[in-house]
């Protein structure tokens, strides 16, 4: 817990200051003030982040962080287990719909196996970090103990301190786990203070009756554990994902290095939730990069403050959202670098 403290207090607050410089030079393009609307804050935001006026297009990088659930065994699922490590074989081979869309955007995609229920060889591409084979049923006791809580959040920081060593300054947290939108829920659940049935959406796309059994386990885990929200760490133990818990780090890793991170959906947003309740400055590095189909996910955003970039009904993970979100946030930077100004185009200000 130490090392992770270490991290959580290399995280400052970002400067708002920048912002305003930022925003009289976006005043100074050849533009109605504000026209350009959300782009124009993204850019501000971008510059508010990086603690500088001065913007490059981002490098991003996604990593897929894998881990199986205890509650997949309970029904809650469309899918089975092992589609968990199925997976995570098909993200190495190309072929996942994050692939896709990261390689539209000139994205690096890293999996990390944190805690799959299976023992993979070495293969290209894959981080073998494994902490547990899975988490344990929460409805029989914690998920994990806080000691793998803190070693997956190490797992995660040490991609994010890798990543942003080699150049990548926009990291995108994705998953891959079979029941993860139940921890996730949970989560919710903790941080937002709203019952089940208001966090829980259909992951997967269960029909009524799982959509039903997913939420009664939901309540059982909760009040069995009544985790407590003031204790972030606690809450991720008791009804948590070693997953969750990677991407914790990781959003606190590039916290702590001013690198920003753009969340994806339920899963993804679940992890940045930990984050902001251990260091509440992390938000100010954040981005949304779209609003999940899953309303806990919007609950969580609306807690953070954040507002998404996109909304196009997406649910599938693995940060597929937030990979297509850079492509707004290059034209934002696009526009703020190589717009003419009113005195360099010769037009008239306003």
């Amino acid at each position: 817990m130490e090392r992770v403290q270490q991290i959580i207090e290399a995280i400052e607050k970002p400067d708002p200051s920048v912002g305003n410089r930022a925003q009289e030079h976006l005043d100074n393009l050849t533009k109605p003030l504000g026209s350009l609307g959300r782009l124009e804050e993204l850019a501000r935001e971008l510059c508010v982040m990086r603690g500088t006026t001065e913007l490059s297009q981002p490098q991003p990088a996604v990593t897929v962080f894998a881990a199986d659930h205890g509650a997949a065994l309970a029904g809650v699922s469309a899918y089975p287990r092992e589609v968990t490590a199925q997976m995570v074989l098909n993200f190495l081979a190309g072929g996942a719909g994050i692939n896709v869309l990261a390689r539209q955007v000139e994205a690096v995609v890293r999996v990390v196996d944190v805690g799959v229920d299976h023992e993979f060889e070495d293969l290209p591409g894959l981080v073998k970090a494994k902490v547990a084979p899975g988490t344990a049923d929460m409805t029989q006791g914690p998920a994990m103990t806080r000691q793998q809580v803190v070693e997956a959040m190490l797992v995660g920081a040490r991609q994010a301190q890798e990543l942003t060593d080699q150049g990548r300054d926009l990291l995108i947290p994705g998953e891959m786990g079979i029941g993860n939108t139940t921890a996730s829920s949970a989560i919710a659940a903790v941080f937002t203070g709203q019952p089940p049935e208001k966090v829980t959406g259909r992951g997967t796309g269960i029909d009524d009756e799982g959509f039903e059994r997913k939420v009664a386990y939901l309540k059982k885990a909760l009040e069995l554990h009544k985790p407590d929200p003031a204790d972030p760490l606690g809450v991720l133990a008791a009804v948590g994902g070693l997953e969750i818990a990677a991407i914790c780090g990781y959003c606190l890793m590039a916290a702590s290095r001013r690198v920003p991170v753009v969340l994806d959906g339920l899963i993804s947003t679940a992890g940045g939730m930990v984050a902001a309740r251990l260091a509440p400055e992390a938000v100010g590095y954040f981005f949304a990069g779209h609003a999940s189909v899953e309303q806990g996910q919007r609950l969580m955003l609306a807690d953070m403050g954040l507002t998404p970039i996109l909304d196009l009904g997406l649910r599938l993970g693995e940060g597929t959202g937030a990979a297509l979100a850079v492509n707004i946030l290059r034209a934002a930077v696009a526009i703020y670098n190589e717009m003419a100004t009113f005195e360099s185009a010769g037009v008239t200000g306003h």
